[in-house]
This record gives C-alpha cells, sequence and structure tokens, in this order.
C-alpha cells in the first residue's frame, strides 16, 4: 500500500504562549481524531509533527496513523521559518519513499505549515531551495494565525496561503475540520489512485485565501508583541509575560501620527524546556517599561507582583513586603525599593 504523507510544521515562538498554542495543541489532535474514523485514512495516511521555535526538532517522525500517540508542543525564544523548510526537506528525503522504475513509492506529501508571525532567521536562502528542490514535490498549505502574520513570506513558499484572523479554539476547530476533510479526500482519490492537487473550499467563517501579502520589514523581534522571561522568587519555576501591540491614539488621517503601547495579554507557567528551544544567539533588543501596560502576579506562588527586576538584569516575583530576597537567577541577596521611574528592558523574539 502506498502511503499518503502528512506534515505539520508548527510554530511554538513565546508569542504563541497561551490560548494560542493551545488551540493549536487541541487542533491538530481533533484532526487525528477525525482521521482514525475514516476507513481510507487509516489505509494510507501517515502522520509527522515538525515543531519550530528558537530551533527545529521532530516531535513525532512519519508514523502510522493508527500508530501515532499523544504529544505536547513546547514553547521557545524565536520564529526559525527557514531552518523548518530546511528540517523538512530532510524528513521527506528520510522518510517518503520516491518512485523508480522498479517500485511506486509513496503518494505527494501534504505539508500544513502553522505560524502567528514572521520568521527571525536567515529565511530567504532556505525558501529558495525549498523551492527548488521540493515544491514540486509536496502539497504545501501555510497557515496565517492571527493578524500579525507576514503573507508576504509564506507567499513565496506557497500560493495555498490562509488566513485565519483569530487564534481562539471556536477558529482553529472550524480550520481543523477543513484540514481533516482535505486529508480525507486526499486519501479517498489516492485510494482509487488517483491524487488531486487542488484545494477543498474554504469554510469561510472562519478563514480565507491571503490574496493581500502583508509586506512587513525584517526583523529578529516581533514588533506586535513583546514577551519577557521571570522566575518564581520562592520555586525558582519559570513564568513568561507576554503584552501585544495595541492602539493606545488614533490620529485624524491627515496627521498620520499614531501612538502605540503594548498591553498585558497573559503571564503564563513554562517549563525549563524553554530555554532549550530558544534561539541564544539571537541580538538581545530592550523596550522600555513606560510603554507596558499592566503587570501581573506570578502565576506560580501568586506573590503581588512578577515584574520585579534584579541587578542581574532578570525578572522575578515579589511579596512586596519582604525587605530582602534571593534572585533565583543569579543567587544574590537583593532588597526592592518602589519608584523609580521607567527602565529599559531585554524583551524576548516573539
Amino acid at each position: 500500500m502506498r502511503r499518503l504523507p502528512v506534515f505539520f510544521v508548527l510554530d511554538c515562538s513565546e508569542s504563541m504562549v497561551g490560548e494560542p498554542i493551545d488551540s493549536v495543541q487541541e487542533g491538530v489532535e481533533l484532526i487525528l481524531s477525525g482521521l482514525r474514523k475514516d476507513p481510507y485514512a487509516l489505509e494510507t495516511v501517515y502522520i509527522s509533527i515538525i515543531a519550530y521555535a528558537g530551533i527545529v526538532r521532530t516531535l513525532v517522525p512519519l508514523t502510522e496513523l493508527f500508530a501515532f500517540n499523544h504529544f505536547s508542543l513546547p514553547l521557545g525564544g524565536g520564529t526559525h521559518l527557514g531552518k523548518a523548510l530546511d528540517h523538512l526537506g530532510q524528513e521527506i528525503d528520510r522518510y517518503v519513499l520516491k518512485t523508480t522504475t522498479e517500485v511506486k513509492g509513496d503518494w505527494k506529501p501534504m505539508v500544513y505549515i502553522f505560524t502567528d508571525g514572521r520568521p527571525t532567521d536567515e529565511y530567504e536562502q532556505a525558501i529558495q531551495r525549498w523551492n527548488m528542490q521540493y515544491a514540486n514535490n509536496a502539497t504545501v498549505v501555510a497557515i496565517g494565525l492571527g493578524a500579525d502574520v507576514d503573507f508576504s513570506i509564506l507567499k513565496k513558499i506557497t500560493e495555498n496561503t490562509i488566513s485565519i484572523d483569530q487564534i481562539t479554539p471556536e477558529y482553529v476547530k472550524g480550520l481543523c475540520k477543513w484540514i481533516t476533510a482535505s486529508v480525507v479526500s486526499q486519501s479517498i482519490s489516492v485510494g482509487s489512485n488517483q491524487q488531486k492537487n487542488d484545494l477543498l473550499p474554504l469554510d469561510e467563517r472562519y478563514m480565507r485565501l491571503a490574496k493581500d501579502a502583508l509586506s512587513i520589514s525584517k526583523n529578529k523581534v516581533d514588533e506586535n508583541c513583546a514577551t519577557f522571561v521571570g522566575r518564581c522568587q520562592k520555586m525558582g519555576k519559570p513564568y513568561i509575560i507576554k503584552y501585544t501591540k495595541n492602539l493606545q491614539y488614533k490620529s485624524p488621517a491627515d496627521l498620520n501620527i499614531n501612538i502605540y503601547n503594548f498591553k498585558l495579554n497573559t503571564c503564563s507557567v513554562i517549563s525549563e524546556e524553554y530555554f532549550t528551544w530558544s534561539d541564544h544567539q539571537a541580538p538581545n533588543k530592550q523596550i522600555n517599561t513606560a510603554e507596558l501596560d499592566g503587570f501581573p502576579e506570578c502565576p506560580h506562588c501568586f506573590a503581588e507582583t512578577a515584574f520585579a527586576v534584579c541587578g542581574c538584569g532578570n525578572l522575578m516575583c515579589y511579596d512586596g513586603y519582604r525587605e530582602s530576597v534571593v534572585c533565583p537567577w543569579c543567587r544574590r541577596q537583593i532588597s526592592f525599593s518602589s519608584g523609580g521611574g521607567d527602565f529599559d528592558l531585554t524583551r524576548g523574539q516573539g
């Protein structure tokens, strides 16, 4: 039986923290559950999960659908889409059987690339390599999640570029039902020794073709969010704070002067695995705390603020009443004073 390989290439950058990454995790599991109910898919479909942030790894190599087990998406700093494409090509070379004069290989792979922003690595040459070596031998759908996606880059990879305006369970579920139907349709067509290249009609309640390329200047930091990593002073465990860009003041059209700040979105528990998945070679960029709106409590111990800064430059939580504490990063004993004005702080890549 010739296999139908399906690759999911999933953005796990820190801008996805909270509901977005949870929705994608649940959405892919929904796809797998739906495919297992179809006899054609059970016979032909093999699934692989690739995750990318500051590094790229295969979480699940190409695996028969019925044997696929649970997976857990990580979180990390950086969005290395270029490295993800190179890695995907290597996985196709390694696992997808090619047709020869003696044997028919696997069917053309289906690839679903998810991202919520733009790459933070050197992606141009990787896209060129992909287009030269693999683009004609795979059906690729690039899915932009949310309003901050640079579709001008995704369209260099594939014309099948879909926009999801909201990264909520409802919208991601609608998307994943469409993906399930698309894979089932392909599995039925290959069952009759034919393979389709056209997409199924989109459910326009949740998605649309991204016709307008949003050309955004290349940057090593996602400018539509600001992220910071701290540690609980009592437990030593890490957490991540995410702010999203917010239009604070919109001027009359003839002035064209808009003022933005960053509004608190979430403060979430993360694992130590975050540091493995982050790009530690990326240049640091700072932001002034005057641009931030809202400061959260610690998600571990519920201390009054998760936004206390040690002299070593790292964030920690503080309960607001002890005279001195030990920094969970540098282990020095420090004391805090209120006030002091705004200051610059190193932000994550998003």
